[in-house]
């Protein structure tokens, strides 16, 4: 474990929602076990694009015969979260390419004010009638670029 994490930035991570610690999350001990945090960024990731979506006037994500899938999930932890701990999980995409998307996320622990865990994951944007990867609608560009203060948008131009 990372003894000192007080140095992580949220500034830059305008979106967040709240978790509070379940039962069913923990083990014996009462200890939040790891890969409840992997439920917690997917809450974090969804409200995030569906956020967007309803801000940005999004028409065509989220639309029609395409669906989006993980390829990559982290998660580093810092220290543990236990039952009953409201948690912020705050989220930003870092980068887009062509048709997939970076998010990262910061877990803070609200009683201490301490960030207990850092992770990211990458999503891929897929045509359900053929399974490959599709573009991203240029909308959805459009509006991280608008929402988030610092992004790498990694489209390659054609």
């Amino acid at each position: 474990m990372i003894k000192n994490n007080r140095y992580i930035d949220k500034s830059s991570y305008k979106h967040q929602i709240k978790e509070h610690v379940k039962f069913h999350e923990v083990d014996m001990l009462g200890v939040c076990n790891n890969a409840v945090y992997f439920n917690y960024f997917e809450d974090a990731r969804l409200s995030y694009v569906y956020d967007l979506k309803k801000n940005y006037n999004l028409e065509e994500f989220l639309e029609g015969n395409s669906f989006f899938i993980m390829v990559n999930n982290h998660c580093d932890y810092f220290e543990s979260a236990h039952l009953d701990d409201e948690l912020i999980i705050y989220t930003r995409v870092i980068a887009v390419k062509n048709s997939s998307f970076s998010f990262e996320h910061l877990v803070e622990k609200v009683s201490t004010q301490k960030i207990i865990a850092k992770g990211g994951g990458t999503v891929v944007h897929i045509d359900k009638s053929i399974q490959k990867s599709i573009p991203l609608p240029e909308e959805f560009y459009n509006a991280v670029k608008s929402y988030e203060k610092d992004v790498a948008i990694l489209k390659n131009k054609k």
